[in-house]
């Protein structure tokens, strides 16, 4: 068996990034979602009158930088300002490609942001 106090040392080490990308490992490799809980426990309660109603216009979008394109420094400034992440946590987001820099938005934020990031020489991409 694992020695959990070491895994938790270990794991305390992560930054933002790759805590991030460590969930997306264990998702896909496990086969879960980390909000599947959440989803399990609104389901019950919503009942058989969640079934009947029609579906819903999607609320929550994620913006991800698919390039950083040729101006790579005014990028990371513009992640910084929308992430309040760490110079080196952003530089490496902008040289990701698919990193996801905001999660779970709403429509006009994610419209914004995408708006000063393509600003910014970078191609991004609202899912």
């Amino acid at each position: 068996m694992a020695d959990l106090s070491n895994l938790v040392a270990e794991l305390s080490k992560l930054s933002v990034l790759e805590a991030a990308e460590l969930v997306k490992m264990l998702e896909e490799k496990w086969g879960v979602s980390a909000a599947a809980p959440v989803a399990a426990m609104a389901a019950p309660a919503a009942g058989a009158a969640a079934a009947a109603e029609p579906v819903e216009e999607k609320t929550e979008f994620d913006v991800v930088i698919k390039e950083a394109g040729p101006k790579k420094i005014e990028v990371i400034k513009v992640i910084r300002q929308l992430t309040s992440l760490g110079l080196v946590e952003a530089k490496t987001m902008a040289e990701t490609a698919g990193a996801k820099v905001l999660t779970g938005v709403g429509k006009d934020a994610a419209t914004d942001a995408k708006g000063k990031l393509e600003a910014a020489g970078a191609v991004v991409e609202v899912a």
